[in-house]
Protein backbone atom coordinates (compact mmCIF):
# COMPACT_ATOMS: atom_id res chain seq x y z
CA UNK A 1 0.00 0.00 0.00
CA UNK A 2 1.65 3.18 -0.95
CA UNK A 3 1.93 6.33 1.37
CA UNK A 4 1.80 8.70 -1.58
CA UNK A 5 -1.51 7.93 -2.29
CA UNK A 6 -2.99 9.53 0.72
CA UNK A 7 -3.30 13.16 1.01
CA UNK A 8 -2.60 15.25 4.60
CA UNK A 9 -3.81 19.15 4.34
CA UNK A 10 -2.59 21.36 6.81
CA UNK A 11 -5.10 23.77 7.67
CA UNK A 12 -3.91 25.75 10.51
CA UNK A 13 -0.49 25.78 12.39
CA UNK A 14 -0.21 24.74 16.29
CA UNK A 15 1.02 27.59 18.03
CA UNK A 16 4.36 26.81 20.20
CA UNK A 17 4.53 23.25 18.83
CA UNK A 18 5.46 20.05 21.34
CA UNK A 19 8.42 18.92 19.50
CA UNK A 20 7.50 15.13 17.92
CA UNK A 21 4.04 15.45 19.72
CA UNK A 22 0.51 14.85 18.03
CA UNK A 23 -2.88 13.78 18.31
CA UNK A 24 -5.12 12.30 15.57
CA UNK A 25 -8.71 12.01 15.91
CA UNK A 26 -10.89 9.38 13.69
CA UNK A 27 -13.95 11.94 12.76
CA UNK A 28 -17.30 9.20 12.45
CA UNK A 29 -18.46 8.15 16.14
CA UNK A 30 -15.59 9.38 17.39
CA UNK A 31 -15.14 13.18 17.09
CA UNK A 32 -18.98 13.35 16.09
CA UNK A 33 -22.26 11.35 16.04
CA UNK A 34 -22.89 9.30 13.26
CA UNK A 35 -20.93 9.22 9.78
CA UNK A 36 -20.24 12.28 8.32
CA UNK A 37 -20.35 11.04 4.45
CA UNK A 38 -24.14 10.18 5.54
CA UNK A 39 -24.47 14.12 6.13
CA UNK A 40 -23.12 14.70 2.90
CA UNK A 41 -24.92 12.07 0.96
CA UNK A 42 -28.33 13.95 2.59
CA UNK A 43 -27.64 17.04 1.26
CA UNK A 44 -26.86 15.68 -2.43
CA UNK A 45 -30.11 14.41 -2.56
CA UNK A 46 -31.60 17.86 -1.29
CA UNK A 47 -30.20 19.28 -4.77
CA UNK A 48 -31.66 16.63 -6.91
CA UNK A 49 -28.59 14.49 -6.94
CA UNK A 50 -30.00 11.07 -6.57
CA UNK A 51 -33.61 9.31 -6.06
CA UNK A 52 -35.75 8.77 -2.83
CA UNK A 53 -35.28 4.47 -2.86
CA UNK A 54 -31.02 5.47 -3.04
CA UNK A 55 -31.83 7.68 -0.54
CA UNK A 56 -33.67 5.26 2.34
CA UNK A 57 -30.91 2.62 1.35
CA UNK A 58 -28.15 5.30 2.59
CA UNK A 59 -30.21 6.64 5.79
CA UNK A 60 -30.24 2.48 6.38
CA UNK A 61 -26.78 2.42 6.54
CA UNK A 62 -26.23 5.47 9.10
CA UNK A 63 -29.06 4.25 11.19
CA UNK A 64 -26.51 0.98 11.44
CA UNK A 65 -23.65 2.49 11.71
CA UNK A 66 -25.30 4.90 15.01
CA UNK A 67 -26.61 1.54 16.67
CA UNK A 68 -23.85 -1.16 16.20
CA UNK A 69 -20.85 0.18 15.04
CA UNK A 70 -18.65 0.30 12.11
CA UNK A 71 -18.70 -2.54 9.99
CA UNK A 72 -16.27 -2.65 7.13
CA UNK A 73 -19.03 -4.63 4.69
CA UNK A 74 -21.12 -0.95 5.18
CA UNK A 75 -18.06 0.81 4.85
CA UNK A 76 -17.39 -0.62 1.77
CA UNK A 77 -21.37 -0.52 0.43
CA UNK A 78 -21.37 3.23 1.56
CA UNK A 79 -17.76 4.02 -0.45
CA UNK A 80 -19.05 2.38 -2.98
CA UNK A 81 -22.64 4.59 -3.63
CA UNK A 82 -20.79 7.55 -2.97
CA UNK A 83 -18.55 7.32 -5.81
CA UNK A 84 -21.05 6.31 -7.85
CA UNK A 85 -22.94 9.69 -6.75
CA UNK A 86 -19.89 11.74 -7.33
CA UNK A 87 -18.81 10.74 -10.52
CA UNK A 88 -19.29 14.22 -12.84
CA UNK A 89 -19.28 16.39 -10.04
CA UNK A 90 -17.23 19.24 -9.68
CA UNK A 91 -14.46 19.12 -6.81
CA UNK A 92 -15.58 23.32 -6.66
CA UNK A 93 -19.27 22.29 -5.64
CA UNK A 94 -17.97 18.94 -2.99
CA UNK A 95 -16.07 21.91 -0.94
CA UNK A 96 -18.92 24.49 -1.50
CA UNK A 97 -21.08 21.16 -0.64
CA UNK A 98 -18.95 20.44 2.54
CA UNK A 99 -19.23 23.83 4.03
CA UNK A 100 -22.97 23.59 4.02
CA UNK A 101 -22.66 20.09 5.18
CA UNK A 102 -20.85 21.58 8.79
CA UNK A 103 -22.95 24.27 9.16
CA UNK A 104 -26.14 22.58 8.96
CA UNK A 105 -25.17 19.26 10.00
CA UNK A 106 -22.20 18.18 11.29
CA UNK A 107 -21.70 21.10 14.18
CA UNK A 108 -24.55 20.26 16.28
CA UNK A 109 -23.10 16.68 16.12
CA UNK A 110 -19.72 17.19 17.41
CA UNK A 111 -19.24 15.75 20.82
CA UNK A 112 -18.54 18.31 23.59
CA UNK A 113 -16.39 16.12 25.52
CA UNK A 114 -14.17 15.03 21.94
CA UNK A 115 -14.27 18.53 20.75
CA UNK A 116 -12.86 20.10 24.36
CA UNK A 117 -9.65 16.69 24.10
CA UNK A 118 -9.03 18.09 20.89
CA UNK A 119 -8.68 21.81 22.11
CA UNK A 120 -6.56 20.83 25.03
CA UNK A 121 -3.98 19.11 22.78
CA UNK A 122 -3.95 22.62 20.83
CA UNK A 123 -3.57 24.21 24.38
CA UNK A 124 -0.34 22.24 24.95
CA UNK A 125 1.00 23.24 21.53
CA UNK A 126 0.58 19.88 20.12
CA UNK A 127 -0.97 19.34 16.42
CA UNK A 128 -4.02 17.65 16.19
CA UNK A 129 -5.14 16.10 12.65
CA UNK A 130 -8.26 14.05 11.76
CA UNK A 131 -7.76 10.66 10.60
CA UNK A 132 -10.80 9.62 8.53
CA UNK A 133 -12.35 7.28 5.45
CA UNK A 134 -14.57 11.10 4.72
CA UNK A 135 -13.39 12.50 1.86
CA UNK A 136 -10.67 15.15 2.08
CA UNK A 137 -12.97 17.72 1.14
CA UNK A 138 -14.77 17.47 3.86
CA UNK A 139 -12.94 16.27 6.19
CA UNK A 140 -10.72 19.14 5.60
CA UNK A 141 -13.55 22.17 6.21
CA UNK A 142 -14.11 19.89 9.42
CA UNK A 143 -10.53 20.37 10.10
CA UNK A 144 -10.62 24.09 9.34
CA UNK A 145 -13.91 25.06 11.20
CA UNK A 146 -12.28 22.81 14.30
CA UNK A 147 -9.42 24.99 14.24
CA UNK A 148 -7.39 22.22 13.63
CA UNK A 149 -3.79 21.10 12.57
CA UNK A 150 -5.02 19.40 9.68
CA UNK A 151 -6.95 16.16 7.81
CA UNK A 152 -6.21 13.16 5.92
CA UNK A 153 -9.01 11.57 4.36
CA UNK A 154 -10.49 9.49 1.52
CA UNK A 155 -8.96 11.05 -1.71
CA UNK A 156 -10.92 10.65 -5.32
CA UNK A 157 -9.56 10.89 -8.17
CA UNK A 158 -9.94 14.14 -10.16
CA UNK A 159 -10.03 14.70 -14.45
CA UNK A 160 -10.53 18.46 -15.93
CA UNK A 161 -11.87 19.41 -12.14
CA UNK A 162 -14.91 17.01 -11.85
CA UNK A 163 -14.65 13.65 -9.70
CA UNK A 164 -14.42 10.20 -12.17
CA UNK A 165 -16.27 7.92 -9.83
CA UNK A 166 -12.77 6.34 -8.92
CA UNK A 167 -10.22 6.46 -5.89
CA UNK A 168 -7.02 7.45 -5.46
CA UNK A 169 -5.47 4.32 -3.65
CA UNK A 170 -7.75 2.96 -1.15
CA UNK A 171 -10.33 4.29 1.21
CA UNK A 172 -8.48 5.70 4.32
CA UNK A 173 -9.81 2.74 6.83
CA UNK A 174 -8.36 0.46 8.52
CA UNK A 175 -5.20 -0.38 8.22
CA UNK A 176 -4.76 2.02 5.80
CA UNK A 177 -4.94 5.00 8.76
CA UNK A 178 -2.18 3.62 10.17
CA UNK A 179 0.24 3.95 6.73
CA UNK A 180 -1.20 7.63 6.36
CA UNK A 181 -0.26 8.52 9.89
CA UNK A 182 2.97 6.71 9.22
CA UNK A 183 3.78 9.11 6.33
CA UNK A 184 2.39 12.06 8.37
CA UNK A 185 4.78 10.92 11.20
CA UNK A 186 7.87 10.63 8.90
CA UNK A 187 6.92 14.17 6.87
CA UNK A 188 6.35 15.73 10.72
CA UNK A 189 9.29 14.31 12.75
CA UNK A 190 6.78 12.83 15.02
CA UNK A 191 7.61 10.35 17.52
CA UNK A 192 4.16 8.38 17.47
CA UNK A 193 5.61 6.87 20.71
CA UNK A 194 4.45 10.20 22.24
CA UNK A 195 1.77 10.89 20.36
CA UNK A 196 -2.45 10.18 20.59
CA UNK A 197 -4.67 8.63 18.64
CA UNK A 198 -8.49 8.15 19.05
CA UNK A 199 -11.19 6.09 17.88
CA UNK A 200 -14.48 4.13 18.45
CA UNK A 201 -13.80 1.37 16.18
CA UNK A 202 -11.77 -2.11 16.41
CA UNK A 203 -10.74 -1.36 12.86
CA UNK A 204 -8.22 1.01 14.01
CA UNK A 205 -6.84 -1.01 16.42
CA UNK A 206 -3.53 -1.09 13.74
CA UNK A 207 -3.60 2.74 14.48
CA UNK A 208 -4.40 2.95 18.22
CA UNK A 209 -1.84 0.43 18.73
CA UNK A 210 1.27 2.39 16.90
CA UNK A 211 0.72 5.40 19.34
CA UNK A 212 2.34 5.49 22.90
CA UNK A 213 -1.45 7.11 23.92
CA UNK A 214 -4.66 5.30 22.22
CA UNK A 215 -7.55 6.39 23.78
CA UNK A 216 -10.97 4.82 22.90
CA UNK A 217 -14.09 7.06 22.21
CA UNK A 218 -17.75 5.64 22.21
CA UNK A 219 -16.44 2.38 21.61
CA UNK A 220 -17.91 -0.36 20.20
CA UNK A 221 -17.94 -3.68 21.55
CA UNK A 222 -14.90 -5.40 20.20
CA UNK A 223 -12.59 -2.33 20.95
CA UNK A 224 -13.68 -1.45 24.46
CA UNK A 225 -12.79 -5.51 25.22
CA UNK A 226 -9.78 -4.87 23.38
CA UNK A 227 -8.96 -1.21 25.24
CA UNK A 228 -9.87 -3.19 28.63
CA UNK A 229 -7.47 -5.70 28.13
CA UNK A 230 -4.80 -3.33 27.27
CA UNK A 231 -5.69 -0.75 29.87
CA UNK A 232 -6.22 1.90 26.99
CA UNK A 233 -8.51 4.93 28.76
CA UNK A 234 -12.05 4.93 27.44
CA UNK A 235 -14.40 8.06 27.25
CA UNK A 236 -18.00 7.17 25.96
CA UNK A 237 -19.69 11.20 25.52
CA UNK A 238 -23.33 8.63 24.53
CA UNK A 239 -25.92 9.75 26.60
CA UNK A 240 -27.32 6.58 28.22
CA UNK A 241 -24.25 4.32 26.74
CA UNK A 242 -25.43 3.69 23.35
CA UNK A 243 -29.46 3.75 24.18
CA UNK A 244 -28.67 1.49 27.61
CA UNK A 245 -31.05 -0.92 26.54
CA UNK A 246 -32.28 -3.34 23.68
CA UNK A 247 -35.89 -1.84 24.63
CA UNK A 248 -35.06 1.32 24.21
CA UNK A 249 -32.78 0.50 21.03
CA UNK A 250 -36.22 -1.06 19.85
CA UNK A 251 -38.19 1.57 20.22
CA UNK A 252 -35.44 4.02 18.34
CA UNK A 253 -35.35 2.52 15.67
CA UNK A 254 -38.91 2.98 13.98
CA UNK A 255 -38.83 6.92 15.14
CA UNK A 256 -35.18 6.67 13.26
CA UNK A 257 -35.96 5.41 10.32
CA UNK A 258 -39.39 7.84 9.82
CA UNK A 259 -37.12 10.83 10.83
CA UNK A 260 -34.60 9.71 8.29
CA UNK A 261 -36.71 9.13 5.67
CA UNK A 262 -38.32 12.57 6.15
CA UNK A 263 -35.02 14.46 5.86
CA UNK A 264 -34.33 12.55 2.99
CA UNK A 265 -37.74 13.61 1.09
CA UNK A 266 -38.56 16.69 2.53
CA UNK A 267 -36.48 18.39 0.00
CA UNK A 268 -36.16 18.87 -3.42
CA UNK A 269 -33.58 21.52 -5.19
CA UNK A 270 -31.47 21.66 -8.41
CA UNK A 271 -28.66 19.12 -9.41
CA UNK A 272 -25.57 20.22 -8.80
Amino acid sequence: MSEEKYVAVVTAPAAAPQHGEAAFFDVDNTLMRGASLFHVARKMHQRGAFTIPQAIGIARKQLMFVLRGEKLDDVHAVRDTALGLACGITVKDIEALGEEVYDEMIESRIWPGAKALAEQHLRVGRKVWLVTATPIEVATVISTRLGLTGALGTVGEVRDGAYTGRLVGEILHGPAKAVAVSAVAAAEGLDLSRCWAYSDSHNDVPLLSMVGHPVAINPDARLRRHARENNWPIYDFRSGRRAATLGLKAATVGGAIYGLWRGFSRFRGPTI
